[in-house]
């Protein structure tokens, strides 16, 4: 096991990326089409077929998942993932055509110092084709990579995180997201993550919480100006899920959110989460679907901490320090107030 998404048997994951651009695209291939669904609770979201995920709506799976930089312009990266798709003969089948379900969600890293200037059309098509090619079973990196590439928190420079886990009952829960939150994923100043009471094994730095925390720690600091913020992520498990399941464990994952970003779901970011359901293993009864539900959480919030932890600080000329720049080189930790 890695500690990552891929450890659910059926799912590849690509990155492709440009640190010029300080932009990229992440894909999440699936061996077959997989029970989806998904939901955004943030109040400025962007997205491609997140409508076609609901409960309600007819289609219920799809091939694959699509996490971008770039705003509305990475939308495009979906395209991109489909050619791949359509070319080796994937997609849903309406007579003799072949069309590929590829949902996705974007996050906007335009203002982070990258160069933009791409000319007539964006290169997050090529990016998202590029994904779908390098995408690949087992372990693959984390941090300043894919769609995290250009990600950004209030403080500190965001990245693509991942974690895994397994219940009492023997099913695997998996979490990818981009973080690029508009608020703080540190408890404040200090190094300790909000998450540290959901960590495994010392797997963001094992600092725990700050005791006590301090009521600054508290207080509202988010992104100023103009909106640059949403936190965008997958979580999967290998149960067999209904749709309205896969659903309900969407808003498990928001929950991740909402221990691991300090504030999430703002009017003014687009967090969303995509869920599938592998169906390698039977359908859980109603406690082990429960448990599904409660790794659904600590394992989203778990990946957010990680994608901030694994992070590298870009090269851009005022970009914001990476948590490893800004606490760990050369320096001693306290693991009790986080005192440097």
């Amino acid at each position: 096991m890695h500690n990552l998404i891929t450890d659910i048997a059926g799912i590849g994951v690509g990155n492709a990326d440009d640190r010029r651009l300080a932009s990229g695209v992440t894909t999440i291939v699936f061996d077959r089409p997989v029970i989806a669904s998904g939901l955004s609770l943030g109040g400025a979201p962007g997205s491609r077929d997140l409508l076609l995920l609901d409960p309600g709506r007819t289609v219920q799976t799809v091939d694959a998942f699509v996490l971008a930089g770039g705003s509305a312009f990475g939308l495009d990266a979906a395209g991109g993932v489909q050619s791949g798709l359509r070319a080796d003969g994937r997609g849903l089948a309406l007579g003799p055509a072949r069309i590929p379900i590829v949902p996705g969600a974007i996050l906007m890293d335009l203002l982070n110092g990258g160069d933009k200037d791409w000319g007539l059309h964006a290169p997050y098509r090529d990016l998202g084709y590029e994904a779908y090619r390098a995408a690949r079973p087992g372990a693959f990196a984390l941090g300043t990579v894919g769609a995290g590439t250009g990600a950004t928190t209030v403080n500190l420079k965001g990245g693509l995180g991942s974690a895994s886990s397994e219940t009492a009952a023997g099913f695997r829960v998996g979490a990818l997201v981009a973080v690029n939150a508009m608020g703080s994923v540190t408890v404040g100043d200090s190094p300790h993550f909000w998450a540290s009471a959901l960590e495994d094994a010392a797997e963001f730095g094992g600092l725990g919480l700050p005791r006590p925390v301090s009521r600054d720690a508290l207080s509202l600091a988010i992104k100023g100006g103009t909106t640059t913020a949403t936190t965008i992520g997958v979580i999967a498990t290998d149960a067999t899920l209904t749709k309205q399941q896969a659903y309900r464990l969407s808003i498990m994952a928001h929950d991740g959110f909402a221990r691991a970003i300090h504030p999430a779901h703002l009017p003014f970011d687009g967090d969303t989460v995509l869920s599938a359901a592998t169906g390698e293993k039977p359908s859980p009864d109603d406690l082990a679907f429960a448990e599904i539900c409660l790794e659904a959480m600590r394992t989203m919030a778990r990946a957010i901490a990680r994608g901030v932890y694994e992070a590298e600080t870009l090269p851009q000329r005022g970009a914001l320090p990476s948590w490893k720049d800004r606490f760990a080189k050369g320096q001693s930790i306290s693991q009790s107030d986080g005192n440097l």
